[in-house]
């Protein structure tokens, strides 16, 4: 075999490899893309049932929430001591609405990212007027060996009445 077949085939067999991967690497997108959907499910409904330990759980032990006026809060414990004094100064609280649309969905490889426009409608105690609100968010999702998503980055701010 001469060195010029040699170095075709080699080149061949890089091109079929690497054919291969991107293959791969494309059709696990759809399925990344499926996975997401229903992680974004999961979110909503954690929120309307005010599921704060099932929410708390979708994060990463070093995500990071970037909310307005506020500093980083990073990491999970910081982020639970933020979410429980909010609580806290909320008792009686109902989430009567909670719609999210998620768009621009992308998946690479072990991260996602996506952002959402947000609703929300909660029923103060008696007495109190409802709270109706909306907001915007991005996210950067993060899988796990166990293939399980969870949330890296989160920044909310809030938006205008459509």
């Amino acid at each position: 075999m001469s060195g010029l077949t040699k170095m075709v085939l080699v080149a061949g067999i890089i091109l079929l490899a690497a054919g291969a991967l991107w293959v791969k690497a494309a059709g696990s997108d759809g399925e990344g893309q499926k996975e997401i959907e229903a992680f974004n499910k999961r979110y909503v409904e954690l929120h309307l049932r005010m599921d704060t330990a099932g929410i708390l759980a979708l994060w990463e032990e070093d995500g990071v929430d970037l909310m307005p006026g506020d500093a980083a809060l990073i990491g999970r414990k910081k982020i639970s001591a933020w979410v429980e004094d909010i609580l806290a100064k909320m008792p009686g609280y109902k989430v009567m609405k909670q719609e999210m649309e998620f768009h621009d969905i992308h998946v690479c490889g072990e991260w996602a990212s996506e952002w959402a426009t947000e609703h929300q409608v909660v029923q103060p105690p008696e007495g109190k007027p409802v709270i109706d609100s909306y907001g915007k968010m991005a996210l950067v999702l993060r899988r796990q060996s166990n293939g399980e998503w969870k949330v890296q980055q989160e920044m909310w701010n809030a938006a205008p009445r459509p």
